[in-house]
């Protein structure tokens, strides 16, 4: 007669981070949602300020937010950067350049974030990474840009105020959001 024995099995509860489960991909939508609408309605107004040719992206904020919340490793990172991307498809005036441009830079906050979060400079990661990010987006978006339409000089000038713009705004949002939803999403 053979014995069935049942061992006992622990479960410890862990934050999610360094996984993109459920959790991290519902905070992805609840918030690129919020950038949705900053893009739909700040970023229109700016847009059409300046006769289409800026178009500031408040989606970085969001999966700079979730990249912090989450920690993704890099795979997860790039696949949060292009769900972003997919999103700004529905607002963008330049069809398809934002893949590369929040592809690179989900990918560089990720690094950001898994580097700044072990050091004492952790408390200011979310400002410096998302101000990184943000440019780097902003960067790269222009240069595409460039190398597409022509006219260097004059598209630097008019989009580099406008990218470093909105990364000081986006720095200070999630240096701002940071702590609330790390607190309410019960973080370690």
């Amino acid at each position: 007669m053979t014995q069935n024995t049942t061992q006992a099995r622990t479960v410890t509860a862990t934050s999610d981070q360094g996984s993109l489960d459920i959790r991290g991909l519902v905070l992805l939508a609840i918030l690129l949602a919020a950038g949705f609408i900053l893009n739909f309605t700040v970023g229109r107004a700016i847009s059409g300020l300046t006769g289409g040719a800026i178009s500031p992206e408040f989606i970085i904020s969001a999966f700079c937010l979730t990249i912090l919340a989450v920690r993704p490793n890099l795979g997860q990172a790039l696949i949060i950067g292009l769900i972003s991307a997919a999103v700004i498809q529905i607002t963008t005036t330049s069809p398809f350049i934002d893949f590369a441009a929040e592809g690179i830079a989900a990918m560089v906050m990720a690094l950001i974030v898994k580097a700044g979060m072990a050091t004492p400079a952790k408390k200011v990661i979310p400002l410096i990474g998302t101000f990184v990010t943000t440019a780097l987006s902003g960067v790269i978006f222009m240069l595409i840009k460039i190398a597409l339409v022509g006219g260097a000089a004059q598209l630097a000038a008019a989009m580099l105020p406008v990218v470093f713009a909105t990364a000081v705004f986006n720095a200070i949002l999630c240096q701002a959001l940071y702590l609330p939803i790390r607190s309410a999403l019960k973080l370690d």
